[in-house]
């Protein structure tokens, strides 16, 4: 009898020789005993990475039923952007004359609508992801975290799709990229950790309460309002802008047009908030989701 060994969730697993086959070889058999964790247990990474084609499926899986059966398909990607680009430009730029740190107010708001969307998107999706796969929860064992990361995971790509539309705008307007740019991934994948720290915490919820899907959409629609989507962050003066930072997406929607656009209105201390908040959320929403992921079969 091999060794005995247990899993993340409890399970024990032994392996050992249970006869020989019909052709005279060797056959083993490997029996997995899944019991709930106990305590706060810290997340199994050798786990998680076992397992990853699963999360590639699931990211696959939702890019595909995102667009399915649609008219315009993955154009979608393009004109959602550009659409809300163009309603700030005319209700923000040109009728409230919203200033824009001395770039093109249509630049300046693209530049803040893609990490935006993607934050949004993601948040709204995670959230309500577990009790969107009911049936896969119920029926079929894997770490439930690929759940809301996989709906996260799959805006990744029209934000990509996102950004070649600005690259296009900024040659319209004859402006240079700048060294910044190489950062533009870094400020999107913060975007989306931020909504999945923040989908994880209101993902466990939601499979107890149901009020969370009823609550999040109206919560994301005043959250743009209180991110500097539409508006440089640099109407608030100096200290100001680092407590502005606690707002995650406000130094990630900074930093993502400082690398775009450039320009020297950038908070670095508001980014650096912005940032830590992150992280916090993140830690925060794993250890949250992992205690509540015992019940989640039973109660959704």
């Amino acid at each position: 009898m091999s060794p005995r060994a247990r899993d993340p969730v409890g399970a024990v697993v032994r392996g050992g020789p249970v006869g020989q086959a019909a052709a005279g070889q060797n056959h083993s058999t490997v029996l997995h005993v899944i019991r709930p964790s106990r305590g706060w247990s810290p997340i199994d990474v050798a786990e998680l990475w076992k397992g990853r084609e699963t999360l590639w499926f699931l990211v696959w899986r939702d890019l595909k039923v995102r667009y399915r059966q649609t008219a315009l398909g993955v154009v979608w990607a393009f004109l959602q952007p550009l659409l809300a680009v163009a309603v700030f430009s005319v209700f923000f730029g040109r009728v409230a004359g919203m200033p824009s740190d001395g770039h093109p107010y249509p630049l300046f708001v693209l530049a803040a609508v893609i990490p935006w969307t993607l934050f949004a998107r993601g948040l709204t999706m995670a959230s309500t992801s577990l009790t969107a796969n009911e049936e896969l929860v119920r029926r079929v064992y894997f770490p439930r975290l690929y759940i809301p990361t996989a709906s996260v995971s799959g805006g990744v790509a029209d934000s990509m799709l996102s950004l070649g539309i600005l690259a296009g705008m900024m040659g319209w307007y004859g402006i240079a990229p700048s060294p910044g740019w190489l950062l533009a991934p870094f400020f999107l994948v913060a975007s989306a950790l931020a909504a999945l720290g923040t989908g994880l915490i209101l993902a466990a919820i939601n499979v107890r309460y149901r009020d969370v899907q009823q609550l999040v959409p109206f919560a994301v629609q005043l959250w743009l309002f209180a991110s500097p989507v539409v508006y440089p962050s640099s109407l608030l003066s100096g200290p100001w802008r680092v407590v502005y930072g606690l707002n995650p997406m406000a130094g990630v929607i900074e930093g993502m047009r400082w690398s775009l656009l450039g320009g020297e209105a950038v908070s670095w201390g508001m980014i650096a908030t912005s940032l830590t908040v992150i992280a916090v959320l993140l830690t925060a929403g794993a250890v949250i989701f992992r205690r509540a992921e015992r019940t989640f079969a039973d109660v959704i």
